[in-house]
């Protein structure tokens, strides 16, 4: 991990949560990409500018008619668009960073991903762009400036929605077998059984996409120990891994694997086919664990599941005994656009330009609450009242203005190579290839890179 906690304080990295809205963007998921919209995307020439992103509905279109409008009023400094499904915009992006090929607005997640581009000096300092455009850094939550602040200065413009992980379940499945939503660890162990005698598979897991497993471990990790849990390792504290907490909800993850919870054939199921949000909305599963963003994909491809009032939401329920506070939080408290050091100085100025005029504009915080979202704007959620979405949107500002901790997914968090470290070894685990304490020992060896 390069996440240094003596520059990145406890409340910058936990403390996403007061006051703060949330919502749903896209996080992975899409057409087989990349694809490229009216030009290149690379370095550019000229005072345009090239902005790579994420394909999928409803992000890749907001993103998409940003580009548009921007593009409208600014004929002469024009951006061009590519976009990559998630899983292969990483690794695009990583190497075009690498090479110092970047397109001038890079799209990510801010956290330990940035600050390597940071230690690379791949990436544009806009603390000053930012002090000279306070009305811009205003409009925006506070919250979202952590994930985009490395060593007290800003590498990254906040933009889109803020992403709470939620538990989903399908109301119908729940009621032919005369099921409530759970409450605890302990009713999500005690669904299992019954779901699986009823012939519906109890959870729905994409898990050959590994951050989608990481998703239940944050939430293990946290009910049972707190944040303070992952927050060590954060740290770089070491043999942070081995804490009884982290022991113990790794093997709470295990069992629930063991007595068939998740749907059969998981670890051959990918998040980018959107296949394990299809298994929730044929009523084959009766649970996920999912992003926000997933929430838009379901109500434009689930026929009437959404509309008809049959998709459930909760946030994570608490575990028996455990320290942390139920009203706790993770995943993406915003997403972030930065500029690319290499770029000259004329598509600088476009890409600056673009975040002031286009970015988080009104008509995109229009199109993101039509799709059911709250962007990370102050106010936005003066104009939930009338969209079609309404009580999901009012559920999500609740969980993320609520939230005591709002942490950060840690894939995001972490360097990306304590990253892919992680996300190897949760493989192994979901795999059961490995044990708790085999886990925790792989991991340890990595804290503080």
């Amino acid at each position: 991990m390069t996440v240094d906690s003596r520059t990145m304080s406890r409340r910058n990295f936990l403390g996403l949560a007061a006051g703060t809205a949330a919502g749903l963007a896209l996080a992975g998921c899409g057409s087989s990409g990349p694809n490229d919209t009216s030009g290149g995307g690379g370095g550019g020439g000229g005072s345009g500018a090239s902005y790579w992103f994420l394909t999928g509905p409803p992000g890749e279109q907001i993103r998409q008619a940003s580009v548009d409008r921007f593009n409208q009023a600014n004929p002469d400094t024009k951006i061009t668009s590519t976009k990559f499904q998630n899983d292969a915009y990483k690794t695009k992006i990583k190497t075009a960073i690498g090479a110092g090929q970047a397109p001038t607005i890079i799209w990510g997640w801010g956290g330990g991903g940035l600050r390597s581009y940071v230690e690379a000096n791949q990436v544009e300092d806009l603390t000053s762009w930012f002090a000279e455009n306070a009305a811009v850094k205003d409009r925006l939550f506070q919250s979202s400036f952590g994930a985009a602040t490395i060593d007290g200065k800003i590498y990254a413009m906040p933009a889109e929605t803020v992403q709470p992980i939620v538990l989903y379940w399908n109301k119908e499945v729940f009621d032919k077998i005369g099921a409530q939503p759970p409450q605890s660890w302990g009713d999500i162990m005690s669904l299992v059984p019954k779901f699986n005698d009823a012939g519906v598979a109890p959870i729905s897991l994409g898990g050959q996409s590994r951050w989608t497993n990481m998703m239940w471990l944050e939430f293990l990790f946290d009910r049972i120990g707190g944040p303070e849990v992952f927050q060590a390792v954060f740290d770089g504290e070491k043999d942070a891994w081995s804490n009884p907490a982290s022991i113990e909800g790794l093997t709470k993850a295990q069992e629930l694997i063991k007595a068939n919870g998740f749907v059969k054939g998981f670890s051959s199921i990918t998040a980018d086919s959107n296949a394990d949000q299809a298994l929730l909305y044929t009523g084959k599963a009766a649970m996920m664990l999912h992003g926000t963003w997933t929430y838009g994909n379901m109500a434009e491809a689930g026929g009437d599941f959404v509309s008809g009032g049959n998709l459930g939401w909760m946030n994570f329920p608490p575990v028996e005994g455990g320290k942390g506070d139920p009203t706790n939080t993770v995943g993406n408290p915003g997403q972030y656009l930065s500029i690319s050091s290499k770029a000259t100085d004329a598509e600088k100025e476009t890409a600056k330009k673009f975040f002031s005029t286009a970015v988080l504009s009104d008509a995109e915080v229009k199109e993101w609450l039509d799709n059911g979202a709250v962007p990370i704007v102050n106010g936005a959620d003066g104009q939930i009242g009338s969209s079609k979405d309404a009580d999901f949107l009012k559920f999500v500002y609740g969980i993320a203005s609520n939230a005591k901790v709002f942490a950060q997914s840690w894939d995001q968090a972490l360097s990306p190579t304590a990253a892919e470290k992680l996300l190897d070894n949760i493989a192994k685990l979901f795999q059961l290839s490995i044990t708790p304490q085999q886990f925790a020992n792989n991991m340890n060896q990595v804290i503080g890179q």
